[in-house]
């Protein structure tokens, strides 16, 4: 079964605002505004799939009324959790995973882009990875003593 949501986080268009990046001070004092957008993220998405699975469950019998119903709280559960999608990408975070709140931050580290990486659960933002590695390819980020 797939379980991605039928939508996708809005990519920035090129006349939207460049780019922000982050510092590692800078992802974390935006942490917890974060942690609870995407708190609700992850719940929302959980509605999602159950509306989704009940839409696709739906007796053939079922009236054009239950149908309409079931269409409509699917269709409302997916419009919730893209405004949510949004909200990170306007702080200027992405959201990478849906069911786990994996969010990468953009930032720079010797001059080139890189992800600032985290994941709900985590107190801080404490990892980073190159663009095209992704999760697996997370490194802890060394911080001056």
């Amino acid at each position: 079964m797939d379980s991605s949501p039928k939508t996708r986080p809005r990519r920035r268009s090129s006349r939207e605002e460049p780019k922000k990046f982050f510092t590692l001070e800078h992802a974390n004092r935006t942490l917890p505004l974060v942690r609870r957008i995407v708190e609700d993220v992850v719940a929302q998405y959980q509605v999602v799939v159950d509306a989704q699975r009940r839409a696709h469950e739906l007796p053939e019998k079922a009236s054009a009324e239950q149908r309409r119903t079931t269409e409509d709280a699917s269709h409302a559960a997916v419009e919730k959790l893209r405004g949510l999608a949004e909200e990170l990408s306007d702080i200027g975070c992405e959201l990478k995973d849906w069911a786990t709140g994996l969010i990468d931050f953009p930032s720079m580290r010797e001059g080139r882009e890189v992800y600032l990486c985290w994941r709900l659960g985590e107190s801080t933002v404490g990892f980073w990875h190159e663009l095209d590695t992704g999760y697996n390819g997370r490194q802890v980020v060394e911080t001056a003593s």
